[in-house]
């Protein structure tokens, strides 16, 4: 796939992902809040949708700013946030960067990458979803929908979802860099499945070579 047929991709993409589920930090994150894009983010990390979605609740509940949260004992955030992936670990991290927030930004998220990075537990995925959804600037979120499509349309040939997005940024046109990761995350999760992906019913098959594709329904 080249940037030649990668419009009407992104085309088809437009029409087809309303009609699946909404990856669960858009969902959360429609006020563009830049601390609840971070915390949700954070807690999506190797979860499923639906227990990262009733974990925030419970947590934003307790706490929906960073000074509220660094305040927070860290048994009361484990307990809130209990069952994601690694909670023990989240709930650390999540205390601490609120801590930072509030020391060196006055409880502000900042709005910049390198940043961001420097926030304990805030990865290249975390940071670009917070540029993007939370301040409307311009970023490449890559998770492993988006590092496992790409790669499978021939668009990039990387190793890593890092080595994607630094690719991704060389040649996908600007206009799509916010809504890749919005557009291939609920395509990854219904249609373009890591395992026997649903190519029958997949109207960018004609585009598709389907790399390392070995079953298919």
């Amino acid at each position: 796939m080249t940037n030649k047929v990668i419009h009407e991709v992104f085309s088809i993409l437009a029409e087809e992902v309303p009609r699946l589920q909404e990856p669960i930090v858009g969902r959360i994150a429609r006020d563009r809040d830049p601390f609840t894009v971070l915390v949700s983010t954070m807690l999506s990390l190797r979860t499923k949708d639906s227990t990262t979605e009733a974990a925030c609740a419970r947590l934003f509940s307790l706490a929906s700013t960073p000074e509220k949260l660094a305040a927070l004992p860290i048994e009361t955030i484990e307990a809130a946030i209990f069952p994601v992936g690694f909670y023990k670990t989240k709930a650390i991290n999540i205390r601490r960067t609120s801590g930072i927030l509030v020391e060196r930004y006055g409880g502000r998220v900042p709005c910049d990458m390198n940043e961001l990075l420097d926030l304990p537990g805030v990865g290249r995925k975390t940071a670009n979803l917070v540029m993007i959804l939370g301040f409307d600037e311009m970023g490449i979120c890559v998770d492993t929908h988006v590092h496992r499509i790409t790669n499978r349309w021939g668009y990039v040939a990387t190793r890593t979802p890092e080595e994607t997005e630094m690719r991704l940024r060389e040649v996908l046109p600007r206009e799509y860099w916010k809504d890749i990761n919005n557009f291939l995350v609920p395509y990854g999760q219904y249609v373009c499945l890591p395992v026997s992906p649903y190519c029958s019913r997949c109207r960018i098959k004609g585009y598709c070579p389907r790399i390392g594709v070995k079953k298919s329904r």
